[in-house]
C-alpha cells in the first residue's frame, strides 16, 4: 500500500503527545524547535492536567483534539505505542511520529499489527523523526546545531545517528532530513516517491539498513529517476552473514553485500560504501545530475605522483581511464610543451609555464569523444599557507575558466580528507564546480554520476509458454518438508530438477549391495557409484564416490570401499544407499546454484563447478528469474564463459546455449518452489566441447 506522507512533511496542525508543563521532556524539545524556526502553523499539546505549554494552550486528551489534525507527535513509550495510535486513529489523524524504542517481543508484534491494519500514517518507531528545512519545520526530538542550511539535498536514513552525522558534515544545502527507524509501517520509499514530486529536492541520498519492499524501493527509485532526479544509496551492514544459510557451495558463495548490490545494479542504483562517499557522491549530483555511461574519466593536476595516484585509485572503484586517442593527444601536446598528451595530465610537468595553456588543454580532453568527465587534482586544504594559496590560484582560475564551454562535468578534488580552504571552495563553487575532500571519496562521487539504465527481468525463460511445474513437484516435496533432514532426497531432487527440464545424468539409488547387482544393468558399464545420504552434503570430499567402475567385481569393491570410507571419515552418517550413476564424460565442468534471498526473491549463481569450486571462486550472480539471454550474459561474466569462447585454443569455441538454458530453468525452478528448497547446488554440470552439451553429475537440494 502507497501512503501519501505530505502530512509528515508539510504539517500545518502538530499535536503534541509527551511534553511536560513542569519540566523539558522530549514533546518540549520538539515544540522548542518547532517554535524556535519560525513554524507557521498550529501547536497542540495534548496534557491531562496543563493548560498551557509553553505558551500553547492544551487539550486534555486525544479524544479532545479538533478535527483535521495532520500530525501527531507520539512521544510515549513502547508499551503504550500501540493503543496510541489507536487512539490517534480513531480520532481521524492523519499521521503520526512515534520516537519509542525498547520495545519487547509482544509489544512489537502488538505495534505491528496496529500498524499494519490502520489508515493513521505511522512514522518509526525507534527514530529522530523528520526536518524540513525548506519550510522551517523541525520534528526532531532533540536539539541540532547550527550547520544545517536550505538546499535541494534531501537525506532518508533509517539510522537516528546516521542522520546526524551527515547533516553536520554535509557541505550542501539540505531540503529534508528523514529518520525512518523501524519501518513499522511507512518505508523510505514512501519519502522516496514524495521527494521525487518535491520542488525543492534534486538529490537524494539514502541510508539502509534493509528493504523490506524491494518492490516499492525500486518503483520509487524508478519515479525518481522519471523526474531527472539524482538518487544515491548506501546500505550498511555488509559483514553480516549470507541471506540463507546453506550446505551448498553456492550459499557460501555469496553474502546479503551481494543480494543489495544485484538489486541496485538491476535498478540503476549508484551505492557507496560510506557517509564520506555518499557526502561527496551528492556534492556531485546535485550540480551535474545522472548521466548515462559516463565512466571515461580523465584526471588532471600540478603533481605528477598525486594524478598518478588518482589513476590508481579510479581504477579500484571501477571508473575507466579515458584514452584520449591521436588527435586529442597531438593537440595536447602542442597545448603543454613537453608533455606526453596522454591520460593522465600533468601540468607541472610543462617546462615552460607561460607556454602552458591549461583552460585550453581541458576544453581538448572534454572536447573530445573518449573522455566523459574530468577530474582535476588540487591540494585544497584548509591549512595551506598564503604562499600556497597563491601558487595555487593560478592553476584553480584556469579550471574554473575551462567550464564555461562545456557541459561536460569538471570535478576538483582535494587529495586527502582534510576541510577545504574556505577561499578555494567559495572560488569553485562560484563557477559551478563541485570541490571534494578525498582522493577515493571523489572519485566514487563521480562513479556515481554514471547510470545505466534499469535492468528488468521480463519473463523466466526455459519452461516459458508451458504449464508450470510446481504444482507437480510440490506434492513429493511436501511430504520432505515432514523430515528432520536438512537434504532433499536424491530421488526427489532429481525428480525436480528433471520435471523443470534440466538435464542430469542417468542413475539409481539402490539400498543394498544386494540390489546393486540385480539393478547395475538399467545404468551399465562403465558407471559411478556414490553414497546416498541426506547427512553427507559433499560426497567426494568423505571418500563417498569411486569413477570408472568396469565390472561387477569393481561394483562390489566400490561399495564396500565407501561404507568403510564414510564408517571412518563420518561415524555419525546414516547410509540410505548407494547411488550408480551412468559415467558421461565432458571437457569443462560448472556450477549452478541458487540460494534464497529473501525479500528479493533468489539469487542465481554460475561458474567454473568441480571439487575445487570454492578455491577457484569463478562465479557471477544475478537476481532470479533469468532468461537464457540473460544467462547467457552471466557465464559471459566468468572465466569459464572465457574458456568456452576458445581461450587459447585449450578447447574448442563451446555454445553456451545449453548451459544458459539449464541456468534460465533452474532460475524458474528457484522462483516457483522457494518455498520448499532454500538452496540448490548443481556440482559439477559437466560441459562437452563444441556442441556445448551438459549434464547434472551431482545435485544438492536443502529444504
Amino acid at each position: 500500500m502507497e501512503r501519501d506522507v505530505s502530512s509528515l512533511i508539510k504539517p500545518r496542525t502538530v499535536a503534541i503527545l509527551g511534553a511536560s508543563g513542569k519540566k523539558m521532556a522530549q514533546g518540549n524539545t520538539v515544540i522548542d524547535n518547532l517554535l524556535s524556526r519560525g513554524y507557521q502553523g498550529q501547536i497542540i499539546p495534548i496534557h491531562r492536567d496543563a493548560t498551557s505549554i509553553q505558551g500553547l494552550a492544551t487539550v486534555k486528551s486525544i479524544s479532545d483534539l479538533p478535527e483535521g489534525i495532520d500530525l501527531a507527535i507520539a512521544s510515549v513509550p513502547a508499551s503504550a505505542a500501540a493503543e496510541t495510535a489507536l487512539e490517534l486513529e480513531k480520532r481521524d489523524v492523519k499521521s503520526a511520529i512515534f520516537y519509542a524504542s525498547g520495545f519487547s517481543k509482544a509489544e512489537i508484534d502488538r505495534f505491528q499489527s496496529v500498524a499494519d491494519q490502520c489508515a493513521l500514517n505511522i512514522h518509526g518507531p525507534n527514530c529522530m523523526g523528520l526536518i524540513n528545512l525548506t519550510h522551517g519545520i523541525y520534528l526532531y526530538p532533540a536539539k541540532t546545531s547550527s550547520k544545517p542550511r536550505p538546499g535541494n539535498v534531501s537525506l532518508i536514513a533509517q539510522s537516528g545517528s546516521a542522520a546526524i552525522t551527515l547533516m553536520n558534515s554535509a557541505e550542501f544545502g539540505i531540503s529534508k532530513i528523514i529518520t525512518v527507524g523501524s519501518e513499522y509501517q511507512l518505508t523510505a520509499a514512501d519519502y522516496m516517491r514524495w521527494l521525487a514530486e518535491d520542488d525543492e529536492t534534486t538529490a537524494i541520498g539514502v541510508v539502509l539498513e534493509a528493504i523490506k519492499d524491494p518492490s516499492a524501493f525500486s518503483r520509487a527509485a524508478e519515479l525518481i529517476f522519471t523526474n531527472k532526479k539524482s538518487l544515491v544509496v548506501l546500505k550498511v551492514g555488509k559483514s553480516e552473514a549470507g541471506s540463507a544459510a546453506t550446505l551448498a557451495h553456492t550459499g557460501s558463495m555469496t553474502s546479503d553485500a551481494d543480494t543489495y548490490r544485484l538489486f541496485f545494479e538491476a535498478n540503476g542504483i549508484a551505492s557507496v560504501d560510506d557517509y564520506d562517499e555518499l557526502n561527496a557522491a551528492l556534492e556531485i549530483l546535485l550540480r551535474y545530475g545522472h548521466r548515462e555511461n559516463c565512466t571515461a574519466v580523465a584526471i588532471a593536476g600540478i603533481s605528477g605522483g598525486q594524478t598518478a595516484l588518482a589513476c590508481d585509485v579510479a581504477t579500484s572503484v571501477g571508473l575507466e581511464l579515458a584514452e584520449f586517442g591521436n588527435p586529442v593527444e597531438a593537440r595536447l601536446r602542442e597545448q603543454l610543451p613537453g608533455s606526453m598528451g596522454q591520460n593522465p595530465i600533468d601540468f607541472g610537468a610543462v617546462v615552460d609555464p607561460g607556454a602552458r595553456d591549461t583552460v585550453g588543454s581541458i576544453k581538448t580532453i572534454l572536447g573530445g569523444d573518449t573522455s566523459d568527465v574530468i577530474a582535476v587534482i588540487q591540494d585544497c586544504q584548509a591549512g595551506l599557507n598564503e604562499r600556497s594559496l597563491e601558487s595555487y590560484s593560478g592553476p584553480i582560475d584556469s579550471y574554473c575558466k575551462s567550464t564555461l564551454e562545456t557541459d561536460k562535468p569538471v570535478v576538483a578534488i582535494s587529495p586527502t580528507s582534510e576541510e577545504i580552504h574556505p577561499d578555494i571552495r567559495a572560488k569553485f563553487e562560484a563557477h559551478g564546480i563541485p570541490i571534494v575532500s578525498g582522493l577515493r571519496e571523489g572519485l566514487v562521487g563521480i562513479r556515481a554520476l554514471s547510470t545505466r539504465p534499469p535492468h528488468k527481468t521480463i519473463a523466466a525463460s526455459g519452461t516459458q509458454g508451458e504449464q508450470s511445474p510446481r504444482q507437480q513437484v510440490s506434492s513429493y516435496l511436501e511430504e520432505e518438508s515432514e523430515s528432520l533432514d536438512a537434504q532433499i532426497s536424491l530421488r526427489n531432487s532429481y525428480r525436480t530438477l528433471n520435471a523443470y527440464g534440466i538435464p542430469t545424468i542417468r542413475s539409481l539409488v539402490v539400498k543394498t549391495p544386494e540390489e546393486a547387482v540385480t539393478r547395475v544393468a538399467e545404468i551399465g558399464f562403465p558407471l559411478v557409484v556414490k553414497v546416498a545420504s541426506k547427512d553427507i552434503s559433499h560426497r567426494s570430499e568423505l571418500g563417498g564416490v569411486i569413477l570408472g567402475v568396469k565390472d561387477m567385481d569393481g561394483l562390489d569393491a566400490a561399495i564396500r570401499t565407501i561404507a568403510e570410507n564414510i564408517r571412518k571419515s563420518a561415524p555419525e552418517a546414516a547410509i540410505d544407499g548407494f547411488e550408480l550413476q551412468e559415467e558421461f564424460h565432458g571437457d569443462l565442468e560448472a556450477v549452478a546454484g541458487f540460494v534464497a534471498a529473501p525479500p528479493f526473491g533468489v539469487k542465481i549463481i554460475a561458474g567454473t563447478g568441480g571439487t575445487l569450486v570454492e578455491l577457484f571462486a569463478d562465479h557471477a550472480m544475478a537476481l532470479g528469474p533469468l532468461t537464457v539471454d540473460e544467462a547467457k550474459a552471466l557465464i559471459a561474466e566468468t572465466k569459464l564463459g572465457k574458456r568456452m569462447e576458445g581461450y587459447r585454443n585449450l578447447i574448442p569455441k563451446t555454445d553456451p546455449g545449453p548451459l544458459a538454458e539449464l541456468i534460465a530453468n533452474l532460475s524458474t525452478m528457484a522462483s516457483e518452489i522457494g518455498d520448499h528448497v532454500k538452496a540448490c547446488d548443481l556440482n559439477p554440470i559437466v560441459v562437452r566441447a563444441g556442441s556445448g552439451q551438459v549434464a547434472v553429475v551431482d545435485v544438492l537440494l536443502t529444504r
